[in-house]
């Protein structure tokens, strides 16, 4: 057992940058998952994210933006954040939505100069395709939104660098699928109790999938760590 404390002198935007990129010449997806749960495990604070925010869990969370190829999320977390678009030379953003239920006169659509990628089923009403398409969306339809089909989608396009911000319903999918390669968990120093999510939900899958500690940093009793697929363990 080892101590983490005291620590070496603060990370400058190049160290930070370096820990935290993705591995060279990929030539399929790698999937970075980035959540933020308060330390008595919940994943919200009064129904969103946004109360458990702090200036090192915000400056992590642009950093793996610009590293990113995409950013790929469920609708119900763009319905629950209010998430905007990307603006000019961003990283674009990959929403799922099988229904194709997403508000065309939000901010993910108004407030963009990206259009936003929807992937939703072959099976959604065509009126809201076409209500999203006419406001700007990138629309695809696939067979089935599972895991596989929506990576291959992504790396159809080049997009390997795959940056997941959630819901925890679409986390756990990727958990079921084996299709985590790192998480990037910050844990808010809050405590709240109550009914809160976790950040991953979902049916078991059967098999567990061991993580290695790739990364640990801290600021202002905020903690960040950064796991990764522990090959040695399977």
């Amino acid at each position: 057992m080892q101590p983490l404390l005291p620590v070496d002198d603060a990370l400058n935007d190049a160290q930070l940058t370096d820990r935290y990129a993705y591995p060279e010449a990929l030539n399929a997806p790698f999937v970075r998952v980035n959540f933020v749960a308060r330390a008595d495990g919940a994943c919200t604070f009064e129904g969103r994210t946004a109360g458990l925010g702090s200036p090192a869990d915000r400056r992590v969370f642009m950093l793996l933006r610009q590293l990113a190829d995409v950013v790929l999320v469920g609708a119900g977390t763009v319905r629950a954040e209010d998430y905007g678009g990307v603006r000019s030379g961003g990283t674009p953003i990959a929403v799922v939505s099988g229904s194709a239920q997403l508000d065309p006169a939000s901010r993910l659509f108004t407030d963009t100069h990206v259009p936003p990628i929807v992937l939703t089923l072959a099976s959604a009403p065509h009126e809201r395709r076409n209500l999203l398409a006419a406001a700007g969306g990138d629309i695809v339809a696939l067979d089935r939104l599972t895991p596989d089909l929506v990576l291959a989608e992504l790396a159809r396009r080049g997009l390997h660098r795959v940056l997941c911000e959630g819901g925890p319903t679409f986390f756990g999918e990727l958990v079921a699928a084996d299709a985590v390669d790192e998480l990037c968990l910050t844990v808010a120093p809050l405590l709240v109790g109550g009914t809160a999510g976790r950040i991953a939900i979902g049916p078991e899958s059967g098999h567990h999938h061991p993580l290695k500690l790739l990364e640990i940093l801290h600021e202002d009793d905020v903690l960040l760590l950064r796991y990764g697929r522990d090959h040695d363990a399977r």
